[in-house]
């Protein structure tokens, strides 16, 4: 499958997203309750009823490539050293979002290939607005009936910036990377957001800069990490090199997310 047959899936796939979008509303505009997985982080019916429709979606689109979800996460690693493309969904990103109703939960559907995210594609259900990539296309933002309209990282080169930060997920390394940013650099702005949300103020030149200094899995980040790549930026891991997937564990290390421009955010690491 080369980048046109590829790109050939983006359309198919904002449609899949932004159907399971609307499937997501209809359980948050009533009243739900929430469970607790096994590692203490919630579930909904809303992430069932999401992961049942788009991986059933993506079976009939391409039934030839295997899903990993956070909701069907329990894959042998010896099985899935064996893809050589796969589909990773996050049926509900957010999902602290989504019960604490502030609409800022996503769908993220990403095509990997190796260990590349290919195509990305975000839906903000509580908004009605989605972000997409392409390997060799380019980045669209996309609002409530309007056309996507392609979208560029910006380039960061000094002074105050402009830093996203978790809304559920801050830390002592967090604080540390930020006291640093500020002694060098001095004042900056934070903007809070949840969920993979994050990524697209740095892939859509809201922001410079989503340095992540905690766990996240797979699902959380590749269609999001596709976006921004598409848009000219990086999301690199603390020895540089981009973040990578189907590894033997499913957990992501520390990772930044990075405009286009070329300053040494790696220096401002705790430990660096």
């Amino acid at each position: 499958m080369n980048e046109a047959d590829i790109c050939e899936l983006l359309s198919p796939v904002r449609e899949i997203a932004q159907e399971a979008g609307r499937r997501i509303l209809d359980v948050y505009e009533r009243d739900f309750e929430a469970e607790e997985k096994e590692d203490g982080s919630p579930l909904t019916e809303a992430d069932q009823v999401s992961h049942r429709y788009i991986a059933a979606r993506l079976a009939e689109l391409t039934p030839e490539i295997p899903l990993l979800s956070e909701e069907q996460a329990a894959i042998d690693p010896a099985e899935r050293r064996r893809w050589t493309r796969f589909w990773c969904v996050d049926p509900l990103d957010g999902t602290k979002e989504f019960i604490n109703r502030n609409g800022e939960f996503t769908v993220n559907i990403a095509l990997v290939v190796g260990t590349e995210p290919v195509l990305g594609v975000l839906y903000v259900p509580a908004k009605g607005l989605t972000y997409s990539g392409c390997r060799g296309s380019g980045a669209w933002r996309q609002e409530v009936n309007g056309a996507p309209q392609q979208i560029r990282a910006g380039a960061y080169s000094g002074g105050p910036a402009r830093v996203v930060a978790s809304r559920s997920h801050a830390g002592e390394h967090l604080a540390e990377f930020l006291a640093a940013l500020e002694a060098r650099e001095g004042e900056f702005d934070t903007l809070s957001m949840g969920s993979a949300l994050k990524f697209c103020l740095v892939a859509d030149g809201s922001a410079d800069l989503y340095p992540r200094l905690g766990p996240t899995s797979e699902w959380d980040t590749a269609a999001a990490q596709c976006v921004v790549e598409c848009a000219g930026g990086r999301v690199i891991t603390a020895d540089g090199k981009p973040l990578a997937y189907n590894k033997t564990s499913l957990l992501n290390p520390w990772f930044l997310v990075e405009d286009a421009g070329d300053y040494a955010w790696r220096e401002l690491l705790p430990g660096a």
